[in-house]
C-alpha cells in the first residue's frame, strides 16, 4: 500500500456506493480537487447489486451512471398468492465488480484500498497504523451506525448468483414472488437473470429484527431453485445484508448525533424508507456535492443534511405505510399489503418507488378495505416518534 499524502480537499472513508459514486463523479466533474478514496478490502463496492428503476433517475443521470450498469430490462414482474402481474418501465442493476472494474480506474492514485480505518473527524481520518490523513473534509460512508433516534424494521436477505445446468427461462426480472412461504415475516424472492443460464436469487425477509440466519436463507434459495426445476452447477457468487426500514424518527437528534461530520449513503439516512433502494440517493448527492463551491467540512456536514431534510420531509407519508405494514397484524399476514400495492395503476407504482408520489396517489393508497385490522392500521398510523414504537428493554 502507498502512503497516502499528508492533506486533501476532501477525504471519503469507505468505499461502498455512495462514497464510490461521489469520487467517481468529482473526478469526472472537479479533476483539480484533491480527493482521496479509502477502502478496507481488496476492491471497492464488496459484494452487492444495486437496482433502480429508469423513472427514478432523470435522463441526464442516468447517462453518467451508465458504464456501469450490469444488465437492464425493459419490464419486471411480480408475484403473490392471488396476483401476477408484468409492469412496463426500464429496469437495471449494477453489480459491484463491475462497479469496481469502472471506477477504480478512473480514480487511480486517488484510490487507496487494503486500508483499515481507526477513527474519523469532519476533517481527518487517523488509519489502523496509526498515521492521520488530513482534508478539508471527510465524508464517512461506512454504513448504517447504531443510533436511538429512529424506529426501524429490517429488510434481511441473502442472494446467490447460480450458474444453472439449462435456461432458467426468465424473460425479466421477478421484482417480489412472495408465492413462498412467510415465515414469520414478509418474505419474497428477487429474481435478477444475468444471462441465459445466470441468476441472483434473493431471499428477502421484512422483520422485526436485524437478527437472521444465514443458513436457512440458503436453504431456502436451494429448495426455490428445486421447486423451479432448476438444477444449480455453481455458485458464483454470494451476497447479505439487512437494510433498515424507517417506521419513525427525530430528524434533528439523528443530525446532532453526528457532530459535524459529513456522512454519505444509509449513515446519512439517504436511501428509500419502504424499498431500501439508496441508489438514486447517492446519485443525487454526488450531483450536489459536485455542485458545490466550497468543500470545507462545515459547509459540506450542513449541505449533506439539508439534502437529507429535504429527503426525510418527503418521505414522511412512506413511514406511515411502513408503520402499517410492520406495526398492524400478523406478521405472516403483511404481504396482503403489497399485494393490494401491486393492484395499483402503473404509474403510480413507478412514482412510488421514485419517492414522488402525488396528493392523489396517497389518497388511493389509503382508500378502500384496507389489508390489516382497521384499529391497529390507526394505532400504527399514530406513532411518529421512537419513543411510542420502542419496545422496552
Amino acid at each position: 500500500m502507498d502512503k497516502p499524502a499528508l492533506h486533501y480537499d476532501l477525504v471519503l472513508a469507505g468505499g461502498g456506493l455512495a462514497n464510490g459514486l461521489l469520487a467517481w463523479r468529482l473526478r469526472a466533474l472537479r479533476p483539480e480537487l484533491r480527493i482521496l478514496l479509502l477502502e478496507g478490502e481488496e476492491h471497492i463496492g464488496g459484494q452487492h447489486t444495486w437496482s433502480f428503476h429508469d423513472s427514478d433517475l432523470s435522463p441526464g443521470q442516468r447517462a453518467w451512471i451508465a458504464p456501469l450498469v450490469s444488465q437492464r430490462w425493459p419490464r419486471y414482474d411480480v408475484a403473490f398468492p392471488e396476483l401476477a402481474r408484468t409492469l412496463e418501465g426500464g429496469y437495471a442493476s449494477i453489480a459491484s465488480s463491475d462497479f469496481a472494474r469502472v471506477i477504480e480506474p478512473a480514480l487511480g492514485a486517488s484510490l487507496l484500498t487494503g486500508v483499515r480505518i481507526a477513527s474519523v473527524t469532519p476533517t481527518t481520518v487517523v488509519l489502523a497504523d496509526g498515521q492521520t490523513v488530513h482534508a478539508r473534509a471527510v465524508v464517512d460512508g461506512r454504513g448504517m451506525r447504531p443510533t436511538t433516534r429512529l424506529s426501524l424494521g429490517y429488510q434481511t436477505f441473502l442472494g446467490q448468483e447460480l450458474r444453472l445446468a439449462a435456461p432458467h427461462g426468465l424473460a425479466a426480472p421477478v421484482i417480489m414472488d412472495a408465492t413462498v412461504e412467510q415465515q414469520g415475516g414478509y418474505r419474497f424472492v428477487y429474481l435478477l437473470p444475468f444471462g441465459p443460464d445466470r441468476v441472483l436469487v434473493e431471499d428477502t425477509h421484512y422483520v422485526d429484527s436485524a437478527a437472521w440466519e444465514p443458513e436457512r436463507l440458503r436453504a431456502n434459495i436451494a429448495a426455490y431453485a428445486q421447486q423451479r426445476g432448476w438444477q444449480v452447477v455453481h455458485v458464483e457468487r454470494e451476497e447479505q445484508g439487512s437494510l433498515p426500514i424507517v417506521l419513525a424518527g427525530d430528524f434533528e437528534a439523528f443530525w446532532d448525533d453526528l457532530h459535524g461530520q459529513p456522512c454519505s449513503g444509509l449513515r446519512a439516512g439517504l436511501f428509500h424508507p419502504t424499498t431500501g433502494y439508496s441508489l438514486p440517493h447517492a446519485v443525487r448527492l454526488a450531483e450536489r456535492v459536485a455542485a458545490l463551491d466550497d468543500l470545507d467540512a462545515t459547509r459540506l456536514f450542513a449541505a449533506i443534511r439539508e439534502e437529507a431534510r429535504r429527503e426525510w420531509q418527503g418521505q414522511r407519508f412512506f413511514r406511515l405505510l411502513n408503520r402499517m405494514l410492520f406495526l398492524a397484524g400478523r406478521p405472516e399476514a403483511r404481504w396482503r399489503v403489497m399485494q393490494r400495492f401491486y393492484r395499483l395503476p402503473a404509474p403510480l407504482v413507478a412514482r412510488f418507488y421514485a419517492g414522488r408520489l402525488r396528493l392523489g396517489d396517497k389518497a388511493r393508497l389509503l382508500s378502500g378495505k384496507p389489508p390489516v385490522p382497521v384499529a391497529q392500521a390507526l394505532a400504527a398510523a399514530c406513532k411518529i416518534h421512537p419513543d411510542q414504537i420502542r419496545k422496552p428493554a
